[in-house]
């Protein structure tokens, strides 16, 4: 009997806890419900600044926006570690809405399509503004990174894309259509190379559009 007795209290406690539990978790559910959320604080502006730095203000694209994406590279990173090799792929996405916008993003993922839709998510956060005049660049630029040497230079209405490989997409996705361009570098590595491409194009500078502004073709 006396057994039977400790049982029953052992029981008693339990389904009383269980009791407790519940009507703190109704409690807490009814407070969430009359919570209502709270308004984002304003955030002062930030102008110019290298990406990741404290003055960077990366471009978002606009919601209903029309742009198009490319897959640029495709390559598997392998990583050895004491416990074996780590298998994960890269992707290099260029994605643009052929008016004057392009964007460069790299993501990584244990599947070919985490790793796309990474890159995606991250060429959408970092959209470069290219001035365009006359379907081509202002002047001529030059810029270098790590082994990659690419050489722009801005060609008249009706020249066309003289241009191939990485550089070739990434003015067709940003709206340039007369251009030519020259590898310098001795690498084909298309990520930086299109690094490269990229950082000529930020070299534009918007003010001095009109100073080297290419004048139409005489009839």
């Amino acid at each position: 009997m006396p057994e039977a007795t400790d049982v029953n209290k052992k029981e008693i406690e339990e389904l009383e806890r269980k009791e407790e539990v519940n009507s703190v978790v109704s409690e807490l559910q009814a407070e969430k419900k009359e919570v209502k959320p709270a308004l984002p604080t304003p955030q002062p502006e930030r102008r110019g600044g290298r990406p990741g730095g404290r003055f960077f203000k990366p471009t978002t694209i606009a919601e209903g926006a029309e742009y198009e994406s490319r897959l640029l590279d495709l390559a598997r990173v392998v990583r050895v570690s004491s416990g074996g090799k780590r298998l994960r792929f890269r992707a290099v996405i260029i994605l643009g809405n052929k008016n004057g916008k392009i964007g460069l993003g790299i993501g990584k993922g244990a599947d070919v399509a985490q790793a796309v839709e990474k890159a995606t998510r991250a060429a959408k956060k970092n959209v470069l503004e290219i001035p365009v005049a006359a379907d081509s660049i202002p002047y001529e630029v030059e810029s270098k990174f790590g082994a990659a040497h690419i050489l722009l230079r801005p060609q008249r209405k009706g020249k066309g894309l003289v241009a191939g490989g990485t550089v070739r997409i990434i003015c067709s996705l940003a709206g340039i259509k007369n251009i030519s361009s020259k590898t310098l570098g001795r690498t084909s590595n298309k990520l930086n190379n299109a690094i490269a491409t990229i950082n000529a194009l930020k070299m534009i500078n918007l003010k001095s559009r009109k100073e080297h502004a290419i004048t139409p073709a005489k009839n």
